[in-house]
């Protein structure tokens, strides 16, 4: 997609999204008149999507709009159906949950500019940052949300297993272990899925990228839901907590420090946020089950991510070293699976 790193939109750039963005602003009494009134500014982070802001002058020239561009990832229709995601993304605005839909062309979106501040790794390590993000999440767990409610993990990992396989070189697939890995899901889904275990609508996704705060009102606002589906809420809990041993704004975006992973303490304290925030004090079996669980559950994103991260690798140019952060991934699962599972 040709949009100018920093400056301006091209000449070049696609007629869709030029109209997109002209229809916009004219909807809010701005004329444009040269497509260089638009000016851009690239936002990082984004691993599966390019994202901008796009800022243009009002009528009054002293003041500007800002709404935010996303360019959609090469081969992203393997992760997810982007119709589906869309259906998402505009009931969750119903919902007030979270920007609005402004505009489509074919290849990305117009969203609504949220005037909230998007957190930093640092962030989710804040006690009380980590108590409103835990309310948040709880939330976004219990809304009632068109279609199935059935849980999409174990389907999904299977057919990204699949792509992988595709996409790999038989030293890749030796090295990534890629023909034990049926085994394995069958072994964590029949360790892991248990009756008794909450299913919600979950983000599947929380890094701190996205995750928005106002700093006037400390009002918390998830966003991206590429990746959501029903699933049990262990493991979206568990999802975040992974999402603690990355920061994806250094210069080694794709390096994992697991010494840094929340302690028993600090998993604990977020359990009991999330469940307090219902309006019910948990008994102390509830908070231990669910924390047994959601460590459990790192051992499906581990694998979850790592086979993310090997097709990435094939069909993302995003730049991002995505086979070097999928190995990290199965080389924490490998290390984890005795610990947590036994032999």
């Amino acid at each position: 997609m040709a949009i100018k790193k920093n400056g301006f939109i091209p000449s070049s750039a696609p007629e869709e999204l030029k109209n997109v963005l002209k229809a916009v602003a004219s909807e809010w009494g701005d004329k444009i008149q040269d497509m260089e009134e638009f000016h851009v500014i690239p936002l990082k982070g984004a691993m599966t999507n390019e994202v901008f802001q796009i800022n243009w002058p009002t009528i009054h020239d002293d003041l500007h709009q800002k709404v935010l561009v996303r360019i959609y990832g090469e081969g992203v229709e393997l992760f997810f159906n982007r119709d589906d995601e869309i259906r998402t993304f505009e009931c969750m605005s119903k919902h007030g949950q979270g920007p609005r839909l402004l505009g489509r062309f074919p290849d990305g979106r117009i969203e609504e500019f949220i005037h909230a501040r998007t957190l930093s790794a640092a962030d989710l390590r804040d006690p009380e940052i980590s108590a409103l993000i835990a309310a948040k999440l709880r939330e976004f767990h219990n809304l009632d949300m068109p279609g199935p409610k059935d849980v999409l993990l174990w389907k999904r990992l299977r057919t990204w297993l699949g792509h992988a396989k595709k996409f790999c070189s038989p030293k890749d697939a030796k090295d990534f272990c890629l023909n034990v890995l049926g085994d394995e899901i069958n072994v964590l889904e029949k360790e892991l899925a248990k009756d008794y275990q909450e299913i919600g609508f979950c983000h599947n996704d929380l890094q701190y990228g996205n995750i928005m705060m106002d700093e006037e009102t400390r009002a918390i606002t998830l966003i991206d839901y590429e990746y959501a589906s029903y699933n049990p809420v262990a493991y979206d809990l568990a999802n975040h907590f992974c999402e603690m041993a990355a920061n994806y704004h250094t210069e080694t975006p794709h390096l994992l420090d697991y010494s840094i992973y929340p302690d028993m303490e600090e998993r604990r304290r977020f359990i009991c946020a999330y469940l307090i925030s219902s309006g019910n004090e948990p008994i102390d079996a509830e908070v231990e089950q669910l924390l047994i669980d959601a460590e459990k559950y790192t051992l499906a994103n581990h694998l979850f991510w790592g086979l993310w991260g090997i097709i990435s690798g094939h069909v993302n140019k995003i730049d991002f070293d995505y086979l070097e952060y999928a190995r990290q991934r199965f080389q924490q699962y490998w290390l984890s699976k005795p610990l947590l599972l036994g032999s």
